[in-house]
């Protein structure tokens, strides 16, 4: 490690066993001097996800969409506080350091998803893509698996939503212009916080604030309706931003808001903490006792409803902050959009349809 503050550009400062895996391992010195050398720098390694499906269906009453596509499983941006770092576990990686060195790809995303919407079966609804790790890796811009998933959707006239972290956003304006032209995409950008050094520190490999904001002004002259997400929201640490971030998101066109507070499941509870330890370590404990407040003394709820909101007087004052500042900006919200000009991909070896 480079220090107490962890890895340079990684946002994990530990790398702990997956919880279904049966052993543990643990450093020791063996009297030899093998704890005096810093273990050399983690590189991000790439694998391929041959998962046999690309569409993944929820039925999840607090999330406004009920498919979604995952190009990659892992996420170089290393977001300390990522609800997806648990997800690694199923595949017997850390959900630390692992989840954001140790990445997968689906090589053939596009011909996978070609053969789900021409299913006789299959009924056209909005597919949200990137929601469990951001769809424009670092290495999207060489795999372009993303473009090629929009290009087919575009294709198709099928209706879509992304979320980003990312500037490579602007790189697609052209499909993703042409695709809000006929009411076929949204897209959503994810602003954390305005302060360069809490950004640096919470979400060392995305994008700075700046860029972001830059992204939602490019996306909103190209005629795409943008949502400002002010993700996760941080109590003692990023709640104060929250006016700021929606006022500047405002001023650059985005037509909607929405706000998450932070959510802790599973092994992300350990990591953030350690994390703030790191980094913020007079303000860990306000912080942990304000989420915890949110979550009936845990630091994190499951259920539907509360997951997503959490309970109590300061999630009732969040909402209240949140729902003053969007009226006092006239958001002018998003519309639905369009299922109904789906045609199914054409059938590859030149088969015409019956009607």
């Amino acid at each position: 490690m480079e220090g107490p503050g962890g890895f340079k550009g990684r946002g994990a400062v530990d790398n702990p066993v997956g919880r279904y895996e049966r052993h543990r391992k643990e450093a020791f010195d063996d009297g030899w001097g093998s704890l005096d050398e810093l273990p050399p720098a983690p590189k991000t390694e790439l694998g391929v996800d041959r998962a046999r499906s690309v569409i993944t269906y929820n039925q999840s009453p607090d999330i406004p969409f009920d498919r979604s596509i995952n190009p990659y499983r892992g996420c170089e941006h290393g977001c300390a506080y990522c609800y997806a770092r648990p997800s690694h576990a199923y595949l017997g990686l850390s959900p630390g350091l692992d989840f954001e060195t140790k990445l997968f790809y689906k090589a053939d995303a596009v011909d996978r998803l070609r053969r789900e919407l021409a299913q006789p079966r299959y009924r056209c609804q909005p597919i949200a893509l990137g929601v469990n790790t951001d769809a424009y890796q670092p290495v999207e811009r060489r795999l372009e698996i993303t473009r090629g998933i929009l290009e087919l959707l575009l294709a198709c006239r099928h209706p879509a939503s992304m979320i980003t972290k990312s500037g490579l956003m602007a790189r697609d304006l052209d499909i993703l212009a042409e695709m809000a032209r006929r009411g076929l995409f949204h897209a959503a950008v994810s602003v954390t916080s305005l302060d360069d050094d809490i950004g640096r520190r919470l979400e060392p490999r995305a994008a700075g604030a700046a860029r972001r904001l830059r992204l939602i002004e490019q996306l909103s002259l190209a005629g795409i309706p943008v949502t400002v997400m002010v993700a996760p929201l941080i109590p003692g640490l990023t709640d104060h931003e929250l006016e700021a971030i929606l006022d500047a998101a405002r001023a650059r066109g985005a037509v909607d808001a929405v706000y998450i507070p932070l959510r802790l499941p599973n092994e992300v509870e350990p990591l953030f903490e350690a994390w703030l330890q790191v980094h913020y370590p007079l303000k860990a404990e306000h912080v942990l006792n304000l989420i915890r407040n949110m979550h009936g003394g845990r630091a994190y709820r499951s259920e539907f409803g509360a997951r997503m909101r959490g309970g109590g007087p300061l999630a009732d004052l969040l909402a209240q902050r949140f729902q003053l500042a969007y009226r006092k900006l006239a958001f002018p919200g998003t519309q639905p959009l369009d299922c109904s000009q789906f045609r199914p991909p054409r059938d590859e070896q030149g088969q015409m349809s019956l009607f």
